[in-house]
């Protein structure tokens, strides 16, 4: 299977496009690919419980959820108020997932 690094930057503000984005993502990781979504810019807002559904489903199907740090602490999003299995993250972790072997990244 594939390891995929998907981006999502616009979060759930910008309408259905995040959630189809989400529901790519889960199906990928339903179907056993190593899935990391990573929420940058806006898009950590989809963090926040019951902000964007697909995020649960995205996790129940084994994904793995990264927030940007910076971009949480610009929005006044402390680590206690995103979903539990989310991990916030840096970009220098970002930048070695990049640059780990078949990885695959989808920027939304």
């Amino acid at each position: 299977m594939t390891a995929h690094l998907l981006i999502e930057t616009g979060g759930p503000q910008t309408g259905p496009a995040c959630e189809r984005f989400l529901g790519d993502a889960a199906r990928l990781a339903r179907d056993g690919h190593q899935v990391v979504l990573f929420l940058v810019e806006n898009g950590v807002t989809a963090a926040v419980p019951g902000a964007a559904p697909g995020i649960e489903t995205f996790l129940s199907d084994g994904g793995e959820l990264w927030v940007d740090t910076f971009s949480a602490a610009q929005r006044a999003l402390p680590a206690a108020d995103l979903t539990p299995r989310a991990r916030l993250v840096e970009m220098d972790d970002v930048a070695a997932k990049l640059l780990e072997p078949r990885v695959r990244a989808v920027w939304h």
